[in-house]
C-alpha cells in the first residue's frame, strides 16, 4: 500500500505539469509582409506583450512566411488557415465600404494619430455594423500620409501624375486616380520592387517607410501632400473559433491588449519607420522631394468631394447613419489625439 501511495505521489507532478502544458494556447501568426517590415515587427511586440500578459498562458508561433498572399488573408483567418494576421481592406475591392473613410486624402501626418482616432470611430459606429464579420478584430490601424513616389520625374500637376504608370493598393486612391485620369495597376505592396525594377510601372503611390522597407533604390521623385494624398485601412484580426475557446482569463488579457493600445502601437511604428526612411534610404538614394501646391491639392480635392459623397451613400446602404457626420467626427478627433 505505501509502494502504492510513493508511486501516485510521484506521478502527481507530472500529471499536474501535463495538465499545465495541455492548457497553454499557440497562436499561428501569419505575415505577408517582410519580417523586418514595421506591420510584422509590431505584430510581434504584440505577441510578446499577450505571452507576458498572460503568464505565458498564450504564446505565439510566428510563421516563417505569410499562408497565403495578401489579398487572401482575411478569409485565411477567419477560415483558421492562420490564428493570427493583419491586412489591407482594399486589397479586395467593394468588400468594405464603411472603412473606407481611414482612407481619404489630407486626413493627417501621422500614423498615430489617425490610427487611434480611426479606432475610435470604428469601435462606436463600424462594430456594431459587423463588416468585419467571420473574425475576432484586434484592432485597426492606418499607415502614415500617402505620397506619390516615382524613378522618372518630379510631378508638379494631376497633368504630370498622368503621364507615368503607378501601382497602388486598392480602396479609395484606387477610385481617385480612376476619377482623375491616372494610369494605375492594384498591386499588392510587396510586388512593388520587381514591377518599379523592371519598368513595368514608374512608380508607386506609398507611404515613406516603404522606400526603405521594400528597397526601392530607384525612387528619386516624391511628391508629398498636406495630410496625405490618401491613407490605407488596415484590419488587425484572430480567428474567431481560437478566442471563443479562450478561458474567460485569456480573453480578458487579448481584449487589454487589443482596441486603442493595439492601433497606437502599429501607428507609433509607422511613425518612426517613415521618419527613418526619409532620413535615411531617401537621403541616401538623393530622393527629390515637392510639396503639391495649391493647384494640384484643389485638383484632387474637387475630385474627393463626389467620391465623399458616393461613399456617404454607400455606407448609409450599409446601415451607416449620417456618415458625412461620422467623417466630420473622425477629422476632429485625429486632430485631438495625443
Amino acid at each position: 500500500m505505501k509502494v502504492r501511495q510513493i508511486a501516485a505521489a510521484a506521478l502527481m507532478p507530472v500529471l499536474f505539469a501535463g495538465t499545465a502544458a495541455s492548457a497553454e494556447t499557440v497562436f499561428a501568426v501569419s505575415s505577408w509582409l517582410p519580417p523586418t517590415h514595421t506591420a510584422s515587427t509590431v505584430q510581434k511586440d504584440w505577441c510578446d506583450k499577450l505571452a507576458k500578459e498572460s503568464a505565458g498562458s498564450m504564446k505565439c508561433n510566428m510563421l516563417p512566411k505569410g499562408v497565403v498572399s495578401a489579398p487572401g488573408t482575411f478569409d485565411a483567418v477567419r477560415d483558421g488557415l492562420a490564428d493570427i494576421s493583419f491586412t489591407v481592406d482594399g486589397y479586395t475591392p467593394g468588400r468594405f465600404i464603411n472603412t473606407q473613410v481611414a482612407e481619404f486624402p489630407f486626413l493627417g501626418d501621422s500614423a498615430t494619430a489617425t490610427s487611434v482616432a480611426y479606432q475610435r470611430i470604428y469601435d462606436k459606429y463600424f462594430a456594431p455594423l459587423g463588416e468585419h464579420r467571420g473574425v475576432k478584430v484586434l484592432a485597426v490601424f492606418t499607415h502614415g500620409p500617402g505620397i506619390i513616389f516615382n524613378s522618372k520625374m518630379a510631378v508638379k500637376s494631376a497633368a504630370d501624375a498622368s503621364s507615368l504608370k503607378f501601382r497602388i493598393g486598392g480602396g479609395n486612391i484606387n477610385e481617385l486616380s480612376k476619377a482623375m485620369g491616372w494610369n494605375t495597376t492594384l498591386k499588392p505592396a510587396p510586388e512593388s520592387f520587381e514591377l518599379l525594377s523592371t519598368g513595368v510601372m514608374d512608380g508607386t503611390f506609398f507611404p515613406d517607410e516603404s522606400v526603405a522597407s521594400f528597397k526601392l533604390s530607384m525612387i528619386k521623385h516624391a511628391t508629398t501632400f498636406p495630410g496625405g494624398l490618401y491613407n490605407t485601412s488596415f484590419v488587425f484580426m484572430m480567428n474567431q473559433d481560437k478566442y471563443k475557446a479562450l478561458s474567460a482569463a485569456d480573453k480578458a488579457v487579448v481584449d487589454k491588449l487589443s482596441g486603442e493600445p493595439a492601433a497606437r502601437m502599429f501607428g507609433e511604428g509607422w511613425d518612426k519607420v517613415d521618419t527613418a526612411s526619409r532620413d535615411g534610404a531617401q537621403k541616401a538614394q538623393g530622393v527629390e522631394r515637392i510639396m503639391a501646391d495649391k493647384a494640384f491639392v484643389k485638383a484632387v480635392a474637387d475630385k474627393q468631394d463626389a467620391l465623399e459623397a458616393k461613399w456617404a451613400t454607400a455606407a448609409q446602404a450599409k446601415g451607416l447613419k449620417d456618415p458625412k457626420s461620422v467623417l466630420a467626427e473622425f477629422r476632429a478627433e485625429i486632430a485631438k489625439v495625443k
